[in-house]
């Protein structure tokens, strides 16, 4: 009899499902809702254990310090039902970090570092009842964030960075919706109430908040706020106020306004320049000069009412190169608006009085001999600095114009340089591709031989590779100029002699690389003189290249009595 009795136990034991240990360093505990670990020792985890018991209904790990709920993190504990990761130092949520988790009904990501929730990771969760996600750094609510949370009863979003969100999130929660029908409501009339919590967050009171402000004025049971008292934390005009002491209006696209749109000052006097922005939100303002945003001056803002703003640009010690067309700029999402002011300085000698920039004006008989020298200083495989010289009576009361564009376009862009400065750089250029460049006195418009025609390199992958910086080809040329080794230089006032001369050169030297690598063949242009320099086309040693040189100098010399103002020259290398 004692026999059979111990087989039957034995039997039962067999029969009975071992029991998984519970983590080093947790507690398990069981009751009548399942089994439980709980993990409250600080630093216990560097990450979320891997050797979770299977059959845990709630877990609850708080001051471990992992950073990320990884993909499929819980896919081991398919009978979790409550979840808690509070005070941790999560910044990361995969969206398959809740994989597996069907059964959850509870998650708790208090006190963590998140800025954003991968809210679609919900389609894993559809039994959620209870977020909580307060005291986090979430500063974006998406629309559809609400989507995949038809059954939630409880949210917290308290305590967190969020500023501005839409309506729509809130109208396209499938909870809401069933809510605003009624039938719904009267069949869910003695059902369990839905709490947000959305207190204490930084709002920003402009018209982009106008349609939630709205929303949270219209709530009413099963909806409850958990605190009503929703404050605003901007714009500062409206910072304390509660959602239901402020109204706000519709965005608008900002509208520009000048008080006095043409100023007339002696030189040497102070200025202030004034414009008014009427917009919602508030718009960003700017003040430019020439294309230019100006920089230099001081400028200040001030807030005239809740919608308008006053710009205000002061100019100290008016020059005359102070003269010209200022532009206040405004701009928000809605749009934008500019006005210009037209500044005038009266010159205490007329002879220095500036002309204002826009089309040529009549000009001196001195300001007509003057003689510009300009060369490429600098090239890089992106761009080109140009830097310039000219022969002044007044250095510190004259200034340039640069008009830089596509060649063969009448519209370029328009540069004023100031005083002073003889330098000029242009970054970001197309490869393969034409361009022009021209220095005038003041604000002249380029006459016939006084523009740098150049043609940017067709591989920029491979010079970069090569560590060159010659990708420029100078192919027109009307001031004097500078150019690296290894490229030709033409004048337009020497027709076609010099052009003649450097084709004649390289066509004979591809002829002689042609009989040796048939393989790389190219058909010689004018405008692929780039290829050429970079194979050493120019050889200093060659009688062909010497007797270019010989050439272009006599084409030079030729044109040598033309006067100052025309003066070309040439430097081959």
């Amino acid at each position: 009899m004692d026999t059979i009795y111990y087989l039957l136990v034995v039997v039962l034991l067999k029969t009975q499902p071992a029991r998984a240990q519970c983590l080093s360093g947790c507690s398990c505990v069981d009751d009548r809702h399942g089994r439980s670990l709980i993990c409250m020792e600080e630093g216990a985890f560097g990450s979320i254990p891997q050797n979770l018991p299977h059959d845990l209904t709630k877990i609850r790990i708080e001051k471990s310090h992992f950073t990320e709920i990884p993909r499929g993190a819980f896919l081991k504990t398919p009978a979790l039902e409550n979840l808690w990761l509070n005070f941790n130092d999560i910044t990361v949520v995969n969206s398959k970090g809740l994989e597996g988790l069907g059964n959850l009904t509870e998650l708790r990501l208090q006190g963590n570092k998140l800025r954003s929730v991968p809210w679609t990771s919900f389609e894993d969760t559809p039994a959620l009842k209870i977020l909580d996600l307060k005291h986090n750094q979430l500063d974006v609510l998406p629309e559809h964030a609400l989507k995949y949370l038809p059954g939630l009863t409880y949210l917290d979003l308290s305590f967190n960075q969020l500023t501005v969100i839409s309506k729509e999130v809130f109208q396209n929660w499938p909870l809401y919706q069933k809510l605003q029908s009624a039938e719904e409501r009267d069949a869910t009339g003695s059902g369990s109430n839905v709490v947000l919590a959305l207190h204490d967050n930084a709002w920003l009171c402009d018209c982009r908040l106008k349609g939630f402000v709205e929303f949270i004025r219209s709530l009413s049971p099963p909806i409850i706020l958990m605190n009503s008292y929703l404050s605003c934390a901007g714009p500062d005009f409206r910072a304390g106020r509660f959602f239901h002491e402020i109204e706000l209006q519709a965005c608008v696209k900002p509208v520009v306004s000048i008080p006095a749109a043409n100023i007339s000052l002696p030189q040497g006097a102070n200025v202030t320049l004034r414009c008014l922005a009427m917009a919602r939100p508030d718009p960003v303002v700017w003040w430019t000069y020439g294309l230019k945003i100006i920089r230099g001056f001081h400028e200040t803002q001030e807030r005239m009412d809740e919608d308008t703003v006053r710009s205000l640009l002061v100019i100290p010690s008016l020059h005359v190169a102070d003269r010209g067309v200022y532009t206040c700029t405004a701009i928000n999402f809605m749009g934008n608006s500019s006005a210009n002011v037209f500044l005038d300085i009266r010159s205490l000698d007329a002879s220095q009085t500036s002309s204002l920039p826009g089309p040529p004006a009549g000009q001196a008989s001195g300001e007509e001999n003057v003689y510009v020298d300009i060369r490429i200083a600098k090239q890089t495989v992106r761009g080109i600095t140009i830097e310039w010289f000219a022969a002044l009576d007044r250095p510190a009361d004259t200034w340039f114009t640069v008009h830089f564009g596509r060649a063969g376009t009448e519209k370029k862009e328009t540069i004023y340089i100031g005083p002073g400065i003889n330098t000029y750089s242009v970054s970001d250029l197309m490869p393969a591709t034409k361009y022009e460049i021209c220095v005038t006195l003041k604000n002249k418009s380029p006459r016939l031989g006084q523009c740098i025609v150049f043609v940017t390199g067709s591989d920029i992958t491979e010079l970069e590779q090569r560590e060159k910086l010659i990708h420029i080809v100078v192919i027109v040329l009307a001031m004097v100029l500078a150019v690296p080794v290894g490229m030709y230089a033409c004048t337009t006032d020497t027709k076609f002699a010099c052009v003649e001369g450097v084709m004649a050169s390289w066509k004979n030297r591809q002829r002689e690389r042609n009989s040796q690598r048939m393989e790389h063949e190219r058909q010689g242009t004018f405008d692929s003189l780039q290829a050429a320099s970079d194979e050493g086309l120019v050889n200093k040693d060659s009688s062909e290249d010497r007797k270019v040189r010989r050439r272009s100098e006599d084409c030079i010399r030729a044109h040598k009595g033309l006067g100052d103002h025309s003066r070309v020259t040439a430097e081959l290398y």
